[in-house]
């Protein structure tokens, strides 16, 4: 299983209603099912994963949420717990989104997330980006130490469940994605950063997934050319005639 791609989907604010969620649920789950080389993760908004989900468990798809609180339990008003999500079917977990970044939270609230999604037996997708590249190369700096100060204080023997998600904030909701050459580039320093903390075995096993820009189009180059293991995909995800297209394309990579 550790070889098959892996394309997450998130969800973002969307759909409308619980009745369309249960719907393009159902839909990708059917999709899933029938794919040979590839894992499906959706990522609905909190209140619509139990519409989402399915009493019986469906080959090659799983449920994930889109963030999670630093908080077990508590006086927190309006925060969503790991274990909560957890309890709802949900296996996975976005953490450290661009989205939330620019909201507030910082590497050591990502960290602590992390942590929590860990602890609730959950996988964490852990998401990290760059602003701008810089021809001095300011940029990798920069995403080594998202890396770094995300992952501070999770145990070398949890990182089975960690997945990362480079995401070129530039190319958010752009035309185009990244240059394939970039990207296998980046994914490269990715592997080697993951490694140079948890070790060579564990930057070997460590999925690294692209995000930005990502369509039916060009899923199928980006992983091929980019030499990436898996997507996140944006507002795609739930288009599901384009969100189809995209997983047979990758599907039929070797």
């Amino acid at each position: 299983m550790s070889s098959r791609k892996l394309i997450v989907g998130n969800w973002k604010m969307h759909p409308a209603s619980a009745e369309d969620a249960k719907r393009i649920a159902r839909r990708a789950r059917t999709v899933a099912a029938k794919l040979l080389r590839t894992n499906v993760v959706i990522c609905p908004p909190f209140p619509f994963i139990f519409a989402a989900s399915s009493r019986k468990p469906a080959a090659n798809f799983r449920l994930g949420a889109q963030s999670v609180s630093i908080e077990e339990t508590g006086a927190h008003t309006g925060q969503v717990s790991a274990g909560m999500v957890r309890s709802l079917g949900a296996e996975y977990a976005i953490v450290g989104h661009s989205e939330e970044r620019a909201a507030g939270d910082t590497d050591q609230i990502i960290s602590r997330k992390i942590a929590r999604i860990l602890d609730a037996g959950m996988t964490a997708i852990v998401c990290v980006g760059d602003g701008s590249r810089t021809e001095d190369g300011a940029h990798f700096d920069h995403i080594k130490n998202q890396i770094r100060d995300s992952l501070a204080g999770i145990p070398a023997e949890k990182t089975s469940r960690i997945v990362l998600a480079y995401e070129p904030i530039w190319a958010i909701g752009a035309k185009e994605p990244m240059s394939s050459a970039d990207i296998h580039e980046t994914a490269i320093f990715v592997k080697k950063t993951f490694a140079d903390i948890f070790g060579p075995e564990a930057g070997l096993k460590v999925k690294v997934l692209y995000g930005g820009a990502v369509n039916f189009r060009n899923a199928a180059e980006i992983i091929q050319a980019g030499q990436v293991d898996g997507l996140l995909v944006g507002h795609e995800s739930v288009n599901m005639p384009g969100f189809v297209e995209l997983l047979k394309a990758v599907d039929h990579i070797e």
